[in-house]
């Protein structure tokens, strides 16, 4: 559903992505190839807050807690 239409200016090559993406099927249009990826932004700029916030209430992660996240991610 649109609930607004915007007029923005894009690098040519974002735009030659973008229909790209919409020719190989991974997207109906270019405008919701675009709103996908405002939506992916949106999730990481709202983790990124959430990291913040929890880094302001329990301070910054050890070198230990790194270490177990890395195992427990299967980086090591």
């Amino acid at each position: 559903m649109t609930t607004a239409k915007i007029a923005v200016t894009l690098p040519p090559e974002l735009v030659e992505a973008a229909k790209r993406a919409v020719d190989a099927g991974r997207a109906p249009s270019v405008s919701a190839y675009v709103a996908q990826a405002l939506a992916r932004q949106e999730r990481a700029d709202s983790l990124a807050e959430l990291l913040d916030e929890l880094i302001d209430q329990h301070g910054e992660p050890s070198s230990a807690d790194y270490a177990w996240a890395r195992q427990a991610l299967g980086l090591e």
